[in-house]
Formats: C-alpha cells, structure tokens, sequence
C-alpha cells in the first residue's frame, strides 16, 4: 500500500534511498538583482568545472478525454489592442491524475504580413499512467571527472524544479515549476494551475527535488502571458538562480527540466533555435464552446487542436493569447509545463509553455517554446507584490504591412486607421499607413508580434516605437496604457 511522503498534515516520512545528488559548482553564476534567485542553498562537494558557455499547457500521459474548448483564433484581421474579457470555464470530465495532452492553437509569426498555423501542445499532462514515485529526481553523476557544463547547469537547477499536481472534481493534471524565493513562491504556466482554463480552485500539491510534498496555494494567475505564482509553505528551499534571456544568442545551448509524462527530473538539451518567434495558444481563461471533433489541418501536417487533446476548428481571435518566446530543439514534452529552460551557467532563462506537435497526442518534434525569464520574472514580481500583473496598451488598430506606390516596406503592422485621441498611439504621432517595424529592438511582423510585444511591457512602461512613413524611416517613444483599462 502506498503512503504520501513529506504532507503537510503530520511529520514528514522519508522517502526510500535515492542515489546521492551530485555536488554543485563552487564557482555559481552570481544571482540577479532582484527578489527571487539570489538566496540559492551551499552544497559542499568536489568543484565541477565552469560551465562556459557553448562553443558553438506538461505530465505523465494516458489517453485523454474530450471535453468542450474554447476556438482558436486566425490571428487574421485587424487587432486593437487591448485586453480579451474572460469568462470561467466548465471543468473537464473527472480523469486520474498523470500524463494527458493540453493542447493549444499556436500561430508562428514572422512571414510577411502573417504566419503560419501549426499544432502547439501547452504541454500539461492528464491522466497519466507514467509515476515517478520513488525514482531518483537528483542529477546522478558517476564520474566526477568527466562533467560537462551540461550536466554541471542541470545540478545547479534540478533543486529549484518542482513537479505540480493539480486536482478537481473535474480532471487533474501534472507540471512543472519553479522556485523563486524562500519564502516559498513557485513560478508555473496559468493553465498548469487551471487545467487549461477549466478550473479556478483547485488542489494544488508540489513535489520537490527531495521528494517532499507540500500542499499549495494559488497567489495569482496571469492568463495573458500563461503565468501564474504558486505559494508553499516548506522549509529548506533552493530558489532558482535566474538568468538574463536578454542576452541569449541563437545557437546557445540550454537545458530543459521538468517532469515530462510525470517523470520528475527529467535533464534534455538543445539550442536556442530562434529568438522572438511569436506564437498564438489558447486562452487558459478563455470560455469553452463545443467542438466539432473535426480538427484544422494547416496544410503542413499540423493540427490545431485544444487542451484536452480533442479537435477544434480554428474560426476565432477572442481566445487567443500571444506571447513572444524562445524557441528550441531541447525535448519538451507533456509535462514540462512551467519547467525551467537554463543555460550552461544553471541559471533560469525562460519558463516552457508549448510544443509544436503534428497531432495532439504527439510528444516533441524539435520545436518547443519557453517564455523569456526577462518577461516571466517582471510578471512573477508584480503577481506576487500585488496580486496580478499589469500589460502595456499601444491603441492602434493594425494590418499586415503590404506593399503600396507610397511605402516599400512590407515586413511590419500597418495602421489602419488613425489612432483615438488621447491614446498613447496618438499622442506619440503615429498615422494612417505608418507600418510599424520594432518595439524596443524586438522586430514586429504583422499583427500578432505587436501585439505580444506591446503586452510583454508593463503598464506606464516607456518604449521605444521604430516605424516607416512612406520611404523614410523613424522612432518615436510613448508611455504605454494599461490593457486592463480598456
């Protein structure tokens, strides 16, 4: 008969013998300045080398059930910015906690003037039969002496990765987070702690790298960027060192940890494929509607398909969330869902969201998303200081750029109207036909990347705006809205 380990309600059991988790680097990547990563746990052992850097919505998985989605949006259209309503959501049909599929509509962007539509699986795990119950969740080293930065990146991190069970009367669910402080606060996706946008109260259990568990709390969802702060009450926590995603290069190696199919622990490498790629994924706060049971063939050989892992036609925006990601071939399966992305110093530099997958039952293809830690870490900060988190409103209605007598420049957001007075695209002159290119440095190429470029700001954030009038190019700064006002 089995027991729960490390519960909160009474003294905590041991687990059974684990092999001994490997020493960490004496020479750590020194913390950001600002709450979380900075108070990481000594571990005294042989010295790894330093990890240099390279020279060159997810759990344990049975078959899930249907259950009634939200659409997916075209991404098609014009677009005023500002911020989706919500409606709650009906909770799936009861399913044993493990692996299963949450399955998003994922729009890749950056073609001219639109994208291209593939499956995204957002990566959280139902109904799994995979249990990692008792298996080792430390990095295992058998050979102090041939450590690579690899595997000295996965021993500084693995300690600040929690696997997150998720449970309500209608379905369960397995993730992944991270530890950002402490004081207990666990960075995760929205949609872990929801159930793909099916529940707002659930039971919420974490598993640390130990083997304990702990009963936790929900301090705040974000719905618009997919992220959302968990609380525990533990004591002897590592908190994650975190990163600067600002400064990743395409080709840097990075690492993925998490519990892919409830498997805690789980190390795979890769490299930062690409930079910037914006996709689409459903709403973990969206409102559900039937499915036709259909599906969406983007021509390609991917399908559209929602968080349960049923089909869905894609005929609608409203339920569309877009977010600015890294992207990487690091195997990121169902499971890995709020897990870290890190690089070879160990320290965090993005939080995975999403796959690419062919069907909605496939694992990964190569192609997984990660939230940018830069991005992820202001929304963490302000969720847990005040409740929730704040995103940048530009006013400005847009088309794909497209080639005119008057303009040369197809690669962009074309406004397609001039903007409301008073209106921070107003007030900072933008006109008519303007094709706005990059918002502070990050490239826009149609809609959908302004739209998740403006969001990843905050609220009274100043950006800089760089757009083509004409033949003639310029930037202008403004102080952006708050999206939660309109």
């Amino acid at each position: 008969m089995s027991e729960q380990y490390g519960g909160t309600d009474g003294p905590q059991r041991p687990l059974p013998p684990q092999p001994p988790a490997p020493p960490a680097s004496s020479n750590p990547a020194s913390a950001n300045d600002g709450s979380a990563g900075d108070s990481a746990h000594d571990r005294q052992t042989q010295q790894f080398p330093d990890p240099a850097s390279p020279s060159g919505p997810a759990h344990p998985g049975a078959q899930p059930q249907p259950q009634n989605q939200p659409f997916y949006g075209s991404g098609q259209g014009q677009h005023q910015y500002g911020t989706p309503g919500y409606a709650p959501a009906t909770a799936s049909a009861p399913r044993r906690f493990g692996a299963g599929t949450l399955v998003a509509g994922m729009l890749l962007a950056g073609l001219l003037g639109g994208g291209v539509a593939v499956g995204a699986d957002a990566l959280l795990d139902n109904d799994s039969q995979a249990s990692s119950s008792g298996q080792p969740r430390s990095v295992v080293v058998n050979n102090e002496d041939s450590v690579n930065a690899v595997t000295a990146a996965a021993v500084k991190a693995s300690p600040s990765v929690v696997t997150i069970d998720v449970s309500a009367s209608g379905g369960s669910g397995t993730g992944s987070g991270i530890i950002l402080d402490d004081d207990g606060h666990i960075l995760t996706n929205t949609h872990v702690v929801t159930l793909g946008g099916t529940v707002a109260s659930p039971t919420i259990e974490v598993q640390d790298n130990e083997g304990r568990v702990f009963a936790a709390t929900i301090v705040g969802t974000d719905p618009l960027s997919d992220l959302a702060v968990i609380k525990v009450d533990a004591p002897n926590l590592t908190p994650a060192t975190l990163g600067d995603s600002d400064d990743l290069n395409v080709g840097d190696t990075v690492i993925a940890i998490g519990a892919p199919l409830g498997l805690a622990g789980t190390v795979t490498d890769g490299i930062v494929s690409t930079l910037n790629r914006t996709i689409s994924v459903q709403s973990s706060a969206a409102p559900e509607s039937e499915s036709d049971g259909s599906g969406e063939d983007d021509g390609n050989g991917f399908r559209f398909a929602p968080p349960d892992g049923s089909s869905q036609s894609q005929t609608s925006a409203s339920n569309s969330i877009y977010l600015d990601v890294i992207q990487t071939d690091a195997a990121i399966n169902h499971g890995n869902s709020g897990g870290a992305l890190v690089n070879t110093s160990g320290d965090i530099i993005g939080v995975n969201v999403a796959i690419a997958s062919a069907s909605e039952e496939s694992g990964s293809i190569g192609v997984g998303f990660a939230v940018p830690i830069s991005y992820a870490e202001r929304v963490a900060q302000e969720i847990i200081r005040d409740g929730s988190a704040t995103h940048g409103f530009l006013g400005v209605s847009v088309t794909p750029a497209t080639a005119s007598d008057s303009s040369t420049f197809t690669v962009g957001a074309e406004v397609a109207e001039n903007p409301a007075a008073g209106t921070p695209a107003a007030q900072a002159g933008l006109k008519t036909g303007d094709v706005i290119t990059a918002v502070n440095g990050i490239p826009v190429t149609d809609a959908q990347s302004l739209t998740a470029a403006i969001r990843m700001q905050a609220a009274g954030s100043k950006v800089t705006i760089d757009y083509a009038r004409g033949t003639s190019t310029d930037s202008t700064d403004v102080t952006l809205g708050n999206s939660a006002d309109q």
